[in-house]
């Protein structure tokens, strides 16, 4: 029995269904998503979506949707399912699905006309191919199935409209058809594990909506080209494989592929393995360089996102090749002591202060799992060097060391920090000068890079930071701390400080080199428990500020508002976790279980077996944001093995 399955009831009812979405992916970097019924509801959601690196390395909607059609008797039953405006659902083949099941593999089962016909999809690991299978389970006679592709061939941050200028040229291939709608764009192949008829008759479907979009205030309303129908007749207990890929594969190869790649997959059979599966999800391959990409479906790489996901996904599972080869990869793309935070088409921008820091967390995060220093100092200690001497001399944006030790960073303008909203190119959060959790990690950082040199007998390090330690420990807690409140100030700006509470300081508990005392700790970890703790994570902001906003919903500007001022982020229990067992010992382990167990239940909502970006701050906490978020799964993996550990 599938771990997580829908039956007919729960499948029909379109309120429900059409909020669960599927997400597979796969090393080459393309992914398939749509919703567990097959209809698409974002401009993201596609059967074959994939990096267009001839473009700009992005990803690009190719196959939005495959329709299929079961023919017998003369009698037709369109199994595909669109929404058109004025909420008309065409075909509406979900009022035939009796099933969907995840595992080990997503498989759904239709029920039309006395036959029972089964769909399975999945990648080729390593090929920018999409396999589907059909298989007649029963049926009283040969039944015709007939398939019409949805070309979009676009950016999945755009949208496809009707044109004169499409190519809806084809040529035939073995078993199916060539065909590429717009230069610069790599040719589909789209091919059959049996002979098939091919019609050609290009046509334009008009006004398909999406509701997410909708909901999200952008445009949401989408043309795609449909250049003919394919036609194959299939038997009781017969399958056939579809394959839709950028290179023409042959036919009889389809059948042993599908089954060589089914069984290769981790199964979706409980929570933890449902975890591991995500995990995987966000790495790309790329000849000897591997991208872990933040998440789905509209997330890049970036640097913080990288760091701070990279244990989680890599070490708790022993992976430190896999690990290694991301820290390599991103170095190479290094600008100065920053990394890359996000891009532009093919342009990286590099402005976030906290990346470089929670790289050396992560580095600190191997040795931990490894306990190999001497691999983390011979590879990494010029970049360290490197970072550190940058942030101390002063470098760009404004980011330097004071005369006290601690780190400032930005101009009025400028945004940083992990909490980045702006409107209007202005900061929803002025958050320039001196963070909290900035100068947590920074000196976390000097500590590692200090300790690791001591190590390895480079006293003329030691001698150089050794000062710049004990100044950030004379003057860090008196900089932030106010003993009325018992907790940190988020930002300290020349004479201004803001008591917000917000999750920031908990680095400041977490972190095994904090410039704060356990007293401090202990009292940090009381604060954000009582004001920030969700059962989805810590809240941005406490429910008791007049700015908090507990839902997250609306047009852009509604749902920036409420990012940073209130919405919930899974990622943040890490740090939670880490800092409360470092306090309570095994006597906090069942609190953090409960946390960690608590989300199990999400794997059947959203994006099912995975954790989605955010949650409501105010309860019942419904996921929200990205239905993937590699920095989200990433902790959850590490929290349980920190409760492993702990036991």
């Amino acid at each position: 029995m599938s771990y997580i399955k829908f039956d007919k009831k729960q499948l029909v009812n379109l309120e429900s269904s059409l909020q669960k979405e599927l997400l597979r992916s796969n090393r080459a970097g393309s992914y398939l998503s749509t919703t567990v019924i097959g209809c698409n509801t974002r401009k993201y959601h596609g059967l074959l979506v994939s990096l267009q690196p001839q473009i700009n390395n992005q990803h690009h909607v190719i196959l939005s949707s495959l329709d299929e059609s079961v023919v017998q008797e003369e009698a037709q039953f369109g199994l595909g399912i669109h929404k058109y405006k004025d909420d008309v659902f065409e075909p509406g083949g979900h009022k035939y699905l009796s099933q969907f099941e995840s595992d080990p593999i997503p498989k759904i089962t239709y029920c039309v006309g006395g036959l029972t016909l089964s769909k399975e999809r999945i990648f080729v690991e390593n090929e920018d191919r999409i396999l589907i299978r059909y298989s007649l389970v029963t049926a009283q006679l040969p039944a015709i199935l007939r398939f019409k592709p949805f070309l979009a061939f676009r950016s999945v941050h755009a949208l496809s409209k009707a044109n004169s200028f499409a190519d809806t040229s084809f040529t035939n291939v073995e078993n199916g058809i060539r065909i590429k709608l717009y230069d610069p764009y790599l040719p589909l192949y789209m091919q059959f594990s049996k002979k098939v008829e091919y019609v050609h008759d290009p046509q334009w479907y008009y006004g398909i909506e999406y509701i997410k979009e909708k909901s999200r205030g952008y445009d949401c309303c989408e043309d795609l080209l449909v250049p003919g129908s394919f036609e194959v007749v299939i038997e009781k207990g017969e399958s056939v494989v579809f394959a839709a890929g950028f290179d023409k594969i042959l036919p009889g190869k389809l059948k042993p592929l599908f089954n060589k790649e089914a069984d290769r997959r981790i199964p979706r059979d409980n929570y933890k393995h449902c975890l591991l599966n995500a995990a995987l999800q966000f790495f790309v391959h790329k000849k000897d360089k591997i991208d872990l990409i933040a998440g789905y479906h509209w997330f890049d790489k970036s640097g913080r996102d990288t760091f701070i996901a990279l244990p989680g996904l890599t070490l708790t599972q022993n992976d430190t090749e896999t690990f290694m080869s991301v820290v390599d990869t991103i170095i190479g793309e290094m600008n100065g002591p920053f990394f890359p935070n996000s891009r532009i088409e093919n342009e990286f921008i590099y402005n976030s202060v906290d990346a470089p820091l929670l790289f050396f967390w992560a580095l600190q995060q191997y040795v931990f799992f490894t306990n190999d220093q001497k691999i983390i100092w011979e590879k990494y200690k010029k970049v360290m060097g490197m970072i550190l001497d940058s942030f101390r001399k002063g470098t760009l944006f404004n980011v330097h060391m004071q005369d006290n030790g601690l780190l400032y960073a930005g101009n009025e303008n400028d945004s940083l920090t992990w909490m980045n909203v702006r409107f209007d190119n202005k900061p929803f959060i002025y958050r320039h000068g001196l963070a909290v959790e900035v100068n947590a990690l920074w000196y976390n950082a000097i500590c590692f890079y200090t300790e690791l040199a001591k190590t390895f007998k480079d006293e003329a390090i030691v001698s150089e930071w050794k000062p710049v330690i004990k100044q950030i420990e004379d003057c860090f807690t008196s900089t932030f701390w106010n003993e009325e409140l018992g907790y940190l100030a988020d930002v300290v700006r020349v004479d201004f400080k803001d008591y917000s509470v917000r999750p920031n300081q908990v680095f400041a508990s977490s972190l095994e080199y904090s410039p704060v005392n356990d007293d401090i700790r202990h009292r940090i970890l009381q604060v954000i428990k009582r004001e920030l703790l969700t059962p989805r994570g810590l809240r941005t902001l406490s429910p008791n500020d007049p700015n908090y906003k507990g839902i997250y919903q609306g047009d852009i500007t509604a749902r920036d508002t409420a990012y940073h001022q209130g919405s919930v982020f899974p990622w943040l229990l890490g740090a939670f976790a880490e800092g409360y067992l470092r306090i309570h010992g095994k006597g906090g382990l069942n609190f953090i279980k409960k946390l960690y167990k608590g989300f199990e239940e999400e794997m059947w909502e959203e994006g099912i077996g995975t954790i989605s970006e955010l949650y409501y701050g105010d309860p019942p906490h419904k996921g929200k944001g990205a239905i993937s978020q590699a920095w989200s799964v990433a902790e959850l993996l590490r929290i349980e093995y920190l409760i492993n550990k702990y036991e």
